[in-house]
């Protein structure tokens, strides 16, 4: 089976593309939680999000969009069919109108485990990364550490898929072994969006794994799962082929005892300068 990976089409179980695993079997264990991100660089926990509470974040997330007329309206809401003409849509910032959506990312369900995971209070970015994304359009391969590198560095990304999300629709794919990456740690990884008006690394992801090695693994998600992963793994995402808006969100979580990015925090967070390429 072949998969479109940003630009380039890959075998999945080829020599450039694998499955990524799940680390529910534990779950309920600080320590291999931390021993495992620090070897893969990321956690797949299936379904740790209520399903029910993400999908009605999700027909909350749709009748905003329908009221913008961005959805097919001969159609129902659930499936998120592409109005004509209706491209790609991000809707970044603190979605203090969508409570539902507020609920499941700011829940104490996952407040907790950032809490057990870092052995320190956390806290959650005021700002959340929400997108819908179109047919023909993925997200280019990066370090988010170009997007928010000004407070510490150990700030991990949650990837919350909004709905079930299928090869064609074009979930997340991570570069494993990107987080050992040193010479592309110390070159791209030093870059800030604001400050030098850099964005994504490639939209080849071959463009890497052929020069610092590793390689790409991806999987279907379902509504509830999560990825988890720091702020120094390469990651972008598979082309949605389909006229179906793939729907999902990004947020931050970090200790309360380290420097926070100040762009990204606060009641009315300020966000990019300027407009870089997202994520």
């Amino acid at each position: 089976m072949f998969v479109k990976v940003g630009s380039r089409e890959l075998e999945l179980g080829g020599p450039h593309l694998t499955e990524l695993k799940d680390s529910n079997d534990i779950l309920h264990d600080a320590d291999a939680l931390r021993r495992r991100i620090a070897q893969d660089g990321y956690l797949l926990l299936r379904g740790f999000h209520d399903r029910e509470r993400v999908l009605e974040a999700r027909r909350a997330v749709l009748e905003k969009m329908r009221k913008m007329g961005k959805l097919d309206r001969d159609t129902l809401l659930e499936e998120a069919v592409m109005a004509d003409g209706s491209k790609s849509l991000f809707m970044g910032g603190t979605n203090e109108d969508l409570p539902e959506l507020l609920n499941v990312l700011n829940g104490d369900h996952i407040m907790l485990l950032f809490d057990r995971l870092l052995d320190a209070k956390s806290l959650t970015y005021h700002y959340k990364w929400l997108r819908a994304v179109g047919k023909g359009d993925f997200t280019g391969a990066h370090y988010d550490i170009v997007y928010m590198g000004r407070g510490t560095r150990n700030v991990y990304t949650v990837w919350s898929p909004l709905g079930d999300v299928d090869y064609a629709t074009g979930g997340l794919a991570l570069c494993l072994d990107s987080h050992r990456f040193e010479d592309l740690k110390q070159s791209y990884g030093k870059k800030d969006a604001d400050r030098d008006g850099i964005g994504h690394y490639t939209d080849d992801p071959l463009v890497i794994t052929n020069k610092y090695g590793g390689k790409w693994a991806t999987t279907e998600f379902r509504a509830g799962d999560i990825l988890i992963f720091g702020m120094f793994l390469m990651h972008c995402s598979l082309e949605n082929t389909t006229h179906h808006y793939r729907l999902s969100v990004d947020t931050r979580y970090q200790s309360t005892l380290e420097q926070i990015d100040d762009r990204w925090s606060g009641k009315k967070p300020r966000g990019h300068y300027q407009d870089p390429v997202s994520r």
